[in-house]
This record gives structure tokens, C-alpha cells and sequence, in this order.
């Protein structure tokens, strides 16, 4: 579905690199902490972890997440189908099933139809119903600039809970979508870009990170995140950092969208992997001038990243074949002492 109304033109930003950079947001979160003890909190904003999750003492724990952001592509129902898409993948990156979900929505009523905004919420509405759950209410504002996203929350068993800073020494590191997304939407921003490229970011950022169930049931998966907003370095240094281990990342392995090196060549990238690099560059060593663009690139509705035993690298690559999982190996966790990402430009 196509409207004529190019929705990128009515915001200074698009999707996942909206975000605040992660040195920022550390400062945010840094002021003062609730001084009330929650036992049942299971997982809050200590380690900056895909959702919050609740113990229900019953075996099960709720996961709630909130995720929006602006247009990253110019028609409505697709910006409603990634947004959902994307909100829906930190329930997921826990392990959890998504329940039921709520609108966000901002909308600039003066600038853009209300019929826009029900494209937005169809494409929203049809990504949910992939998932198995309603949107069963929300707010809406109306702003200077359109935003949508979701608040979702699921379920897990409580024993089955995969954080992102649980990684082990000597775990092997995978990835299970291209990254790039970044870029080629910068692109279609400028006006620069090739359609297919763009339907091939699109047909990504809209493939749910369902894996997540299964992988739950996984005891050799270690630890578990999805890349958005601070890059694939960004996320992999989170769980690096949060298991007190450095990673080994093999930039050749690492799947990217095709025809980056096109946009790269042209030098098109979002200001946010420039915000990015300055927040976590101390701890990055071995990066080259296109690792520099790529890795940093900020992604929207991204992958998940798994850390699992080495010991059980056949039998999982088994398990993502029969669940037709494209998951790649891209790096390996092991100990020094300090937290360091590694990257290894050959192979």
C-alpha cells in the first residue's frame, strides 16, 4: 500500500535512530534511584536489558516494554507494520510471548490526515495479528511530528527468562538479520536510493523476532538481545559489559543488507552512528573504515542476538534450520580485564 504523502518529510529523524545516544541516556538514568526495594522486580533499567519483567509467583513473569518512534519510511502502513514489528521484538528478546498490546500516537493534525494515521494503526493492527494478540487501546496527542509505537507486554516462564547480560566465557555469538537498515533508510531520506534495497530493509524490519519463544526453551542459550538504536556494537558491548567479558567480532561473517557498499561508497549514513561511536568508541578496538559505517549504523527493528555454549554449536544450527531461523555466527566472548569489542577485519 502506497499514499502519496512522503511521512520521512515530516520528522527530523526516522525510526530506531531517533534514540538518544547511549552516553546521554546513561546520564538520564543515572540521577537518583527509587529508594524502595522491589523483590519481584525481576529485571528493571540496571542493565539496560530489551523490557522490564515482574515475577507473578506462579511460575511465570510479566515482560513490559514500550517502544516508538518516527517515520524511518514514507508510507503509512508500512511505518505502523515496523513499528509494531519492532516493539514487539523486546518481549520477544526476553524469551517471552507477547499478550496484548497499546497504541502510541502522535500525529500532527494540522499537517497530516486523520485517514494517514488509520493507515499507520492497520499496519500496526496486521503485524499484531501475525503475533496472535490485539491492540487493545492506547493514547494518542497531537505533536509536531508523527509518532507511533507500541506498549507490550507478554508472558515467560520465570525460569526460562533470557537476559542480555548472562553471557558465559567461551560462548559463541550469533545474529539472525542483516544489518544495514540504518543506512538505507538515510537514503530513501535523501532521496538517494534504490527501491529494491529499500524493499529489502522494509521486508526485514518487518519479519517478527518470534524465534524468541523457542529459543527460550533452549538451556544452552546463554544470553539474548535484539539490535536496534545503538548498533550492532552498542547492543554486542551490553552484553559484553553486562557479563564482564570482552567479544571477538568477525566483521566478515557479519550478514549485511545488500548493495551497502553503495550507499557507503556515497558516504550516506544517519547522524546517529556518528552519536553512537562517540558514546562506546573506548572500547572498540581493530574497527576499519567500512566496519566504522556498518557497525555503527543504528537498526531498526533488528536482530537478535544470541550467546550460545560453543559446546552446542551443531545441535543449534540444527534447531535453526528446522525453525528456518537464518542465524549466523559472527564472534566469540572470552575473558580479559576490561571490556573490549574486537574486531577482526579478516578472517
Amino acid at each position: 500500500m502506497q499514499n502519496e504523502i512522503a511521512l520521512t518529510e515530516y520528522s527530523h529523524g526516522g525510526g530506531c535512530g531517533c534514540k538518544i545516544s547511549p552516553s546521554i541516556l546513561e546520564k538520564i538514568l543515572s540521577g537518583k534511584k527509587s529508594s524502595i526495594s522491589f523483590p519481584q522486580l525481576l529485571v528493571g533499567n540496571e542493565t539496560n536489558d530489551d523490557a522490564a519483567v515482574w515475577d507473578l509467583q506462579n511460575g511465570q513473569s510479566l515482560i513490559s516494554t514500550t517502544d516508538f518512534f518516527l517515520p524511518i519510511v514514507n508510507d503509512a502502513f508500512t511505518f505502523g507494520s515496523i513499528a509494531a514489528t519492532n516493539a514487539l521484538s523486546d518481549v520477544y528478546a526476553m524469551g517471552g510471548k507477547p499478550l496484548m498490546a497499546l497504541a502510541i500516537l502522535g500525529w500532527p493534525v494540522e499537517k497530516l490526515s486523520a485517514e494517514l494515521a488509520q493507515q499507520v494503526l492497520a499496519g500496526a493492527t496486521s503485524v499484531c495479528e501475525r503475533a496472535g494478540i490485539p491492540i487493545a487501546g492506547g493514547h494518542s496527542i497531537d505533536s509536531q511530528e508523527p509518532i507511533f509505537g507500541l506498549s507490550v507486554n507478554g508472558i515467560v516462564e520465570t525460569q526460562k527468562i533470557k537476559k542480555n547480560n548472562t553471557a558465559q566465557e567461551g560462548d559463541l555469538l550469533y545474529i539472525t538479520k542483516p544489518i544495514g537498515t540504518g543506512i538505507i533508510t538515510t537514503a530513501l531520506k535523501r532521496k538517494d536510493f534504490v527501491q529494491e534495497d529499500v524493499q529489502q530493509a522494509i521486508n526485514w524490519m518487518t519479519q517478527l523476532n518470534s524465534a524468541g519463544v523457542w529459543l527460550s526453551d533452549l538451556p544452552y542459550i546463554h544470553s539474548l538481545t535484539d539490535v536496534t538504536g545503538f548498533a550492532l556494537l552498542g547492543h554486542t558491548l551490553e552484553m559484553a559489559k553486562g557479563s564482564c567479558l570482552s567479544v571477538k567480532l568477525v566483521y566478515p561473517q557479519i550478514p549485511l543488507l545488500p548493495n551497502l557498499s553503495y550507499y557507503i561508497q556515497k558516504m550516506i549514513y544517519p547522524d546517529n552512528t556518528m552519536r553512537n561511536w562517540s558514546s562506546y568508541q573506548h572500547a572498540i578496538k581493530g574497527i576499519g573504515s567500512e566496519s566504522f559505517l556498518t557497525l555503527n549504523d543504528p537498526q531498526t527493528s533488528g536482530g537478535l542476538l544470541i550467546a550460545i555454549d560453543k559446546n552446542e554449536k551443531a545441535a543449534f544450527e540444527k534447531q535453526c534450520l528446522s525453525h528456518n531461523l537464518p542465524a549466523v555466527c559472527i564472534g566469540e566472548f572470552f575473558k580479559e580485564d576490561e571490556t573490549t569489542i574486537h574486531i577482526i577485519e579478516a578472517r
